[in-house]
């Protein structure tokens, strides 16, 4: 698509429209190679290409059209759009297993403060220091 426009219709375009027009015809392109394209479209030098590389890593990066794969490679954010729960029952099934979820935190959170061991514990220090009487310094000095 790109390829067919005409030098003046793409030097009105942004890098960022032309990328899109590249990426419509052909997925999953490196930023490098896809800024190269770009040069040789607007006929512009390596140097224009060594001085803009990352300004226009950063447009893309802006851009919600775009987005940066994990290989390191850009695609229309278009192709990655999320499933929609449009069915009752779908919706259904999900509230519940987020409940769920929630309920085993809970269950877990409950289970990591729950020691019923530890009432044992203490009842078994008092009982050992029940007889211990606190005394002043003052008072072992007068001894």
């Amino acid at each position: 698509m790109a390829k067919r426009l005409k030098k003046e219709e793409l030097e009105l375009m942004s890098y960022n429209d032309i990328a899109y027009l590249l990426l419509k015809a052909k997925q999953k392109v490196s930023t490098l190679d896809l800024f190269k394209q770009i040069v040789e479209l607007l006929e512009l030098s390596n140097k224009t290409l060594e001085n803009k590389i990352g300004d226009f890593y950063t447009a893309l990066t802006k851009d919600k059209r775009f987005v940066l794969l994990e290989d390191g490679t850009w695609d229309l954010q278009e192709n990655y759009k999320a499933k929609k729960l449009n069915d009752d029952e779908d919706l259904e099934d999900y509230e519940e297993d987020i409940e769920d979820y929630d309920d085993e935190e809970v269950e877990k959170e409950d289970e990591m403060f729950d020691n019923d061991d530890s009432d044992d514990d203490i009842s078994d220090i008092t009982d050992e220091y029940k007889n211990l009487v606190i005394v002043d310094e003052d008072e072992l000095d007068q001894e």
